[in-house]
Formats: C-alpha cells, sequence, structure tokens
C-alpha cells in the first residue's frame, strides 16, 4: 500500500495538503456515515494508518527511505502506524483513531461541521450515532380574501406546541411560509423546517388578479343614458358611490385607483379595482314609458 496513493496526494505534499486529504476522507469513509459497508471500514483504516506515518516527520522520513515496512528498522518501543479496527480493548471501536482526529480536526476532537455530521463523540473513546437532520413538514391554512386584504393570524398545533402564524395583509393564494426548526425533530441534528401554504378562499363578488381586484355592477338604462351614480362594494366591506359617465356602454369598465388588495409587504401600496358595467335592460315597461321609448325612436329617425 502506497500511503501517498491512499490519501490521494504526491510525495512532495506539504504538512497542511496531507492534513487536507486526511480530513476529507475521514469525513467520507467514516464508518458512522457507512453502516454496513466493509469496503468503506477497510479503506477508513488504510487512510489512518497512511495519515498516522505521514504526519509525522520523522516517521514519514523513514518511510520514504524503506517503505512501508520502515518500523523494522525503528528501535524497541518507538510505536506502529497498524490499528485494529474491530479489536479495540478500549471499547470504543474507534479510539486508537482519536490522536488522528484531534490532530487534523484540532483539539478536543472534532471540528464543527464533523460533529455536527457524525454527533460528536460519547463514553471513553467512541463516537455518538450519526447526526439525522428531522423531515421537513407541510401543511396547509386556508384564509378568506377578506382576511388577505387586512392580513390575519392563526393557531396550530405541531409536535406538541402552540404556534402562532401571522399571515401579511396582501397574502396570495398558495403562497408559502416557512418556519425554521419547526418541523420534525431530528435525531441527534437539527429540526426539518414547516412549511405552510396558505389557501385563499374565492370572494363571491371580487375576482383577484395579481394586486387587482375585478367586480361587477349593474346600472339601469336611465343612469347608462343620463349619467348618474351607483353603489359599489369594498373588500373593506363598506361601499362606495361612483359616478356613471352619460352614454355608459354595457361590459365598460370603470377603474378605482388604490381600491384593490395591498401590496405583500407594502401595505402602504394597494392595486387597483375594475368594474364592469352590466346595463339593464327593463323587460318590462308601463304604457307611459313605452310611449315615451316610441317618442325616442321618433327623435332618433328624424
Amino acid at each position: 500500500m502506497d500511503f501517498y496513493k491512499t490519501l490521494g496526494i504526491t510525495k512532495s505534499a506539504s504538512a497542511d495538503e496531507i492534513k487536507k486529504a486526511f480530513r476529507k476522507l475521514a469525513v467520507k469513509y467514516h464508518p458512522d456515515k457507512n453502516t454496513g459497508n466493509p469496503q468503506a471500514e477497510t479503506k477508513f483504516k488504510e487512510i489512518n494508518e497512511a495519515y498516522e506515518t505521514l504526519k509525522d516527520p520523522e516517521k514519514r522520513k523513514k518511510y520514504d527511505q524503506y517503505g512501508k515496512d520502515y518500523q523494522k528498522y525503528e528501535g524497541a518501543g518507538a510505536g506502529g502506524g497498524h490499528y485494529d479496527f474491530s479489536g479495540n480493548k478500549s471499547g470504543g471501536g474507534y479510539a486508537q483513531y482519536e490522536n488522528n482526529f484531534d490532530d487534523a480536526f484540532g483539539q478536543g476532537g472534532f471540528s464543527s461541521f464533523f460533529e455536527q455530521m457524525f454527533g460528536g463523540q460519547s463514553g471513553a473513546g467512541g463516537f455518538g450515532s450519526a447526526a439525522s437532520a428531522g423531515r421537513d413538514l407541510e401543511a396547509e391554512m386556508t384564509i378568506t380574501l377578506q382576511e388577505a386584504y387586512f392580513g390575519t393570524s392563526r393557531t396550530i398545533s405541531v409536535n406538541k406546541q402552540q404556534l402562532r402564524i401571522n399571515i401579511k395583509a396582501g397574502t396570495t393564494d398558495n403562497k408559502k411560509l416557512r418556519l425554521k426548526g419547526k418541523g420534525e425533530k431530528g435525531a441527534n441534528g437539527q429540526s426539518g423546517d414547516l412549511f405552510i401554504y396558505v389557501k385563499v378562499e374565492k370572494h363571491p363578488t371580487f375576482e383577484r388578479k395579481g394586486d387587482d381586484l375585478y367586480c361587477n355592477v349593474k346600472v339601469d338604462l336611465y343612469a347608462a343614458v343620463l349619467g348618474g351614480k351607483v353603489q359599489i362594494p369594498t373588500i373593506k366591506g363598506s361601499s362606495i358611490n361612483v359616478p356613471i359617465p352619460k352614454g355608459a356602454q354595457n361590459g365598460q369598465n370603470l377603474r378605482l385607483k388604490n381600491l384593490g388588495m395591498p401590496l405583500y409587504g407594502k401595505s402602504d401600496k394597494f392595486g387597483d379595482m375594475f368594474v364592469k358595467l352590466r346595463i339593464e335592460i327593463p323587460t318590462k315597461l308601463s304604457d307611459k314609458e313605452e310611449s315615451l321609448f316610441k317618442e325616442l325612436s321618433r327623435l332618433k329617425s328624424d
């Protein structure tokens, strides 16, 4: 076995390059990340054996001179770089590698990154079980269009916790809200997130398109011909009187500025409301009304 090839480095590699190579491979082949994978277990032993030798300048020098059997040329008690992965008497199974990890990942064991991946150390010379982040959870919440206009809140129960969800004014249909760390609890790792999809109910009067609102309003024939005013409802729940121009046509749209939905995150800005006029033609006329219409018809002909 060539220790340099095992770590994926050249013979001219610096101490820092050796350390970086070991860290990368240790994370990749660590047994806690490769449960039931004997090939990874073998690879893990090999990279530790290689690093144990190459991290030490004196051992590295002798290895470069004599090869893997350099230990035969050391004096008694010089210590070897050989590891018995399965037969460690300390009970932890990995204690023989701790010096390598202390050296490569800093004193005290692991860097925060490595600790997060494998759950840190537990027990005498052992490693904790692999950290596993909790799953993300999803839920739906339904609100009215009027609640979407003003903003609202809901209280839901998740993992035996009562969570108050604030929904901003201007929220759109299928808006996704993220509650970080409120999903499924992780095993020795961080919890997942909770994603809430807000559904906005259809309104019987108003149709929403983006930040604008659309509605229909009935206008009698006389107001359409002569002009007048018509009462129009608003999403706020109140009504306003809107002037109808003379000669208004069926299907004509009136634009009422700033009477639409508030812009999400900009509650001081609003879309518009578009009112479509529906001219009502009378189906029944009194004798006098019929006579007047006939007179108007003759005047038009003349």
